[in-house]
Order: C-alpha cells, then structure tokens, then sequence
C-alpha cells in the first residue's frame, strides 16, 4: 500500500508541459529510427528531452543533474563539444575537389546570405540584438557554429537555437529539393558538368588548413576557434604522418562528442524554457534561413549562368549545396541530378560547394560575432 501511495504521489508531478515535451522526444526519436534522418544527432536529442522533463519532485536532480553537468562542462564552459567535434568533422573533409576547382567558394560564400537576410527579419521579432543573431546563424546549417556563436552572444534561446540547427540538418533531403525546383527550370537542372579536377599536391593540401586558420585570424578573428580546430582536424587528414590520429578523430572522437552533445542539447529543453511561442518562431525563422540560403545559391549560379559561354554553364543546383550540411546537401544535389538524368553526375561538383559552405559558414559566424561584439 505503501509502494502504491509513493507511485500515485510521483503522478503529481506529471504536468501537459512534460508530456508535450515526451511527444517532441518520440518525434524527434521517430525522425531518427523511422525516417533515419540524422539519427546519431536526433536520437539522442530525443532521449534527452524525454529525461529532462521526467516528474521529479525537485528540478535539476537525478538524471536532470547529470545533463546539466555535461552542458556546463561541455558548452556552457568554453563550448567544448562543438569545437572538439569539428576536429573530427575536419578530418573527414577532403578539400582536394575545392582545390581543383576554386571558383566553387563563391557558392559556399552566396549560400550564407540567409543568414543576413534572417538577421533583418528576426529583429523584428526579437528586440535584442543578440538573440536575432543568434537565431540568424541557424542559416549557418552548421549544429556547432549555431550552439558556439549563440553560447558567445549569451542569447536568451540557446534550447529552441539548437534543436532548429540540428533539426533542420537533418531536414535538407526534404527542404532543399522543392525550394530548388522552384528556382531552376527542367533545362537549367539537366546541364552537364563536366569534372575538371586537377591533381592537387600534398603541399598544397597540408598549406591550405594552415593558411586559411591565419587569414580567417585577420579578417574574423571571433571564428578563429571555430576554423581553428575545423583545420587541425583536416591537418591530420592530409599530412599523411598522423593516420592513426585522423583515423581517431574521424570515427571515435567524432561520435562520443556526437553521443555526448546530442543528449546534452536536451539540459535546454526543459518545458518551462523550451514551450514558449518563440520557440515556434525560431523554428519558422530558422526554415526562412534555410531556404534563403539555398536560393541564394543557386540565383548566383544562374547569374553567372548569364555570362558563360554555352558548353561551359553551370547547373545552377550546385548553388544550393553551399550551405553547410556537409555532406547531405551535396548528396541531395548529387541526387536530384541524377533523377533528371541518370547520367548526369554532379558529386564532384556538388561536394565542393558544399566544403567550401563550410569554411564559409565559420567565416559566417565569425562576422556575426564581430559585428555583435561578442559577450
């Protein structure tokens, strides 16, 4: 009887807040196993949510304890998880197909644009500076730029900033194609590119993390971290003395600090933080960003379109893949080509778009930063 007393005084503390925020946890875990959308990102992000907003009798003990731990530790101390896994994301990058063909980093650089476009449009809604910022770099379509520049800025929705990051990576297959039907015709998606890569030299590609660390320092130095440890990782890619280092940071130090961040994301969303509307806004903002950097994109391929002789125009889809979301935006457009014409191959392409829209999201965040003055 007793056992049944404690039971029935635990439901108590069951709020419609706490079973909200368990449904947006099984969403989240849904989109991850069902859907395999980003599931070593979402799966833990949806846990967390559910294990955050368990009834306990008081806030922030047991499990809840231990992932505000993490969170200090791992993000709210110097944003630790997001800059250790860009070493492993760094690793991973191979650089080689930019290098060959540099001309494609002016699509990394156009595909920010919603970033700036997002930064106008949330000052309307949010007052402070630093929270329309922070809510504009989920243009970045990069999870660790978005938690290290709102952590930076201190914003006031660090939760919803996050989920909207990860969420909307794991979202490109769905939101980028229909945004790129709407910006190209079926004649401009079936060009053909053809692939002419040079030979890059391992010189070039030991000298390339290492030069572009200290001119990122000079023209946005608030990103120096951020590009920083992105390049020490490809460094141990592409010296070719540290393999068993890259190797390392590649597969198991990129997926504990994936394991850790995802559940670690959860400390923000609590129901009484995260169930406001302007986590809704976030999210619609966020959507905003997202394809406003994927028109971006492809429109300057289509300009540029306007002066390159024919046999030599570009199939203006490549644009799009200048967001950050490596790989899955280069995939997507790899994809959509394919489908048009099943010999079209734009990978090579579509990838080195979407490397570069890495380095220029950092750059992106860096600016944001510099322009916000920071803490």
């Amino acid at each position: 009887m007793e056992v049944f007393m404690k039971l029935l005084e635990n439901f108590q503390y069951i709020q419609w807040q706490h079973v909200a925020m368990w449904v947006i946890g099984g969403i989240l875990i849904y989109m991850a196993v069902a859907k395999e959308m980003e599931p070593t990102l979402l799966l833990p992000m949806g846990f967390g949510a559910i294990l955050m907003n368990l009834p306990v009798a008081e806030v922030g003990t047991g499990v809840q304890a231990v992932i505000n731990a993490l969170f200090s530790i791992g993000i709210d101390y110097h944003e630790l998880f997001p800059l250790l896994l860009f070493v492993g994301i760094g690793a991973m990058i191979d650089f080689g197909p930019l290098l060959s063909n540099p001309k494609m980093m002016i699509f990394g650089a156009a595909a920010q644009f919603g970033i700036f476009f997002t930064l106008f449009v949330a000052s309307i809604f949010f007052p402070e500076l630093k929270d329309a910022a922070s809510i504009a770099i989920i243009g970045a379509a990069d999870g660790p730029t978005a938690i290290y520049v709102a952590k930076m800025l201190g914003s006031n929705y660090i939760a919803p900033i996050m989920v909207a990051a990860y969420s909307y990576m794991a979202l490109v297959p769905l939101v980028q194609p229909p945004v790129i039907r709407l910006c190209t015709t079926k004649k401009e998606r079936l060009i053909k590119m053809k692939y002419e890569g040079k030979d890059v030299s391992r010189t070039t590609k030991i000298l390339f993390p290492i030069v572009v660390t200290m001119i990122v320092a000079v023209f946005a130095p608030d990103a120096v971290a951020l590009i920083g440890f992105l390049m020490f990782g490809n460094l141990l890619r592409e010296c070719g003395v540290t393999n068993s280092l890259s190797d390392t940071a590649q597969n198991v130090l990129a997926n504990l600090i994936t394991i850790f961040l995802g559940i670690t994301i959860a400390a923000r969303m609590r129901a009484e933080e995260f169930l406001q509307i302007e986590t809704l806004i976030i999210m619609g903002l966020g959507l905003v960003a997202f394809v406003v950097d994927t028109m971006g994109g492809v429109m300057i391929a289509k300009l540029m379109n306007l002066f390159l002789p024919e046999g030599k125009k570009l199939n203006p889809m490549i644009g799009a893949a200048g967001i950050s979301a490596f790989p899955m935006s280069g995939r997507v457009v790899h994809k959509m080509g394919l489908e048009e014409d099943s010999s079209n191959f734009l990978l090579m392409h579509s990838i080195s778009v979407n490397v570069s829209g890495q380095i220029a999201s950092v750059i992106a965040g860096g600016l944001i930063l510099a322009l916000m003055g920071g803490k």
